[in-house]
């Protein structure tokens, strides 16, 4: 089953109808190797335990006092800037579980607001744009109708700065614009770019370059230019370097799969012109505890250069070879004799013959 939907392995596991599998994940009763996981496309991988507990309550959100300190980043009376957490929508799409229409980043946005002014009601809350469930970052809602109008003329004409980092499959060594034309159906029934070169669908362009080389996996930051759906994720897939823990748009991908729990996507910076001042703002976050435990695993390590082993020193057991007797110094050679001298040349024949020739004695008279 390693490499399966969670919900497909937990259709087989417990014989429940695709509908009920579905709301057991979502509602909180599957844990996968000891996590309760939500999103029933969650891939298995080989070794993992998946745990099947009906009793098991409804995970609940956070509080609102941690909402309040963790999530909102800026407030005034024209926006208020929050940190989207991974795993809640933006707002609500009508397909939500019971219960989880009142757990959306909106509703829990004006709960925020409702709390800090102290009345009770709907708080005006206007949405100009939205990130997907899984992906973390950055987001501003508008809190009065001029400042919708503003920001979404801006988001309109691409004028908004956003930048978002995320953690692809397989190494990407060089800065890329992708500009296509997206569609509702490539030909595999996923959204995707047209494979034509008529111009059909909407113009989606993506500036990504590369931050970071890891272990088969690159941290890279990507640039809207413009805001589609599913945009980033669709240009990174295409390309041949899906996101990690990307569940849908991975399809078909060959490769190594490195394993996440959610996509690994962050909206790190948003800038605009703000609706009240006319100023330039500019507003930046780190990406969360779980995206830097995936960041830090596929990070090389460099291990120092390993000693070489000293050989351990030799036991006291084994005897030192003795010490080389000296050499004794020659003894000197005898000095030779100087031969007898010659006789000088024109002397007496007498004393010549005194030499006595070599075996012969000397003659007489």
């Amino acid at each position: 089953m390693a490499g399966r939907p969670l919900d497909g392995v937990l259709r087989q596991m417990a014989g429940l109808s695709w509908n009920a599998t579905r709301a057991a994940i979502r509602s909180g009763k599957v844990n996968v190797s000891g996590e309760v996981s939500l999103d029933p496309l969650t891939p298995v991988r080989r070794g993992e335990v998946v745990v099947f507990e009906p009793a098991a309550p409804r995970p609940r959100t956070r509080e609102i006092g941690d909402l309040a300190r963790d999530v909102v980043v800026h407030l005034d009376s024209s926006v208020v800037v929050v940190r989207k957490p991974p795993g809640i929508s933006t707002i609500p799409f009508g397909d939500e579980a019971p219960g989880d229409e009142l757990r959306t980043l909106d509703a829990m946005v004006r709960e925020v607001l409702a709390k800090k002014q102290a009345f009770r009601g709907r708080s005006p809350l206007g949405v100009v744009h939205r990130l997907d469930k899984d992906t973390s970052g950055l987001l501003v809602f508008t809190r009065t109708i001029e400042a919708k109008k503003q920001l979404a003329q801006q988001f309109r004409d691409h004028s908004v700065r956003r930048e978002y980092v995320a953690i692809v499959h397989g190494v990407f060594a060089t800065e890329t614009t992708f500009r296509t034309y997206l569609i509702p159906d490539r030909g595999d029934g996923l959204r995707g770019s047209a494979r034509t070169r008529h111009r059909e669908g909407q113009l989606a362009v993506t500036h990504v370059r590369p931050l970071q080389v890891l272990a088969d996996a690159t941290l890279i930051a990507c640039r809207l230019e413009t805001g589609r759906t599913h945009q980033i994720r669709i240009h990174l897939s295409e390309a041949g370097h899906p996101i990690v823990g990307e569940p849908v748009y991975i399809r078909g991908f060959r490769g190594t799969r490195h394993v996440a729990q959610r996509t690994m996507l962050h909206a790190r910076e948003l800038g605009f012109i703000h609706p009240g001042t006319e100023e330039e703002v500019v507003f930046t976050d780190e990406p969360p505890e779980d995206f830097r435990r995936v960041l830090e695993s596929l990070t090389p390590r460099k291990d120092p250069p390993a000693r070489a082993e000293r050989p351990e020193a030799r036991t006291a057991s084994r005897e030192a070879p003795a010490p080389r007797a000296p050499r004794e110094a020659p003894a000197p050679r005898a000095p030779r004799e100087a031969p007898p001298p010659r006789a000088p040349r024109g002397a007496p024949r007498a004393a010549r013959a005194a030499r006595t020739p070599r075996g012969r004695s000397p003659s007489s008279g």
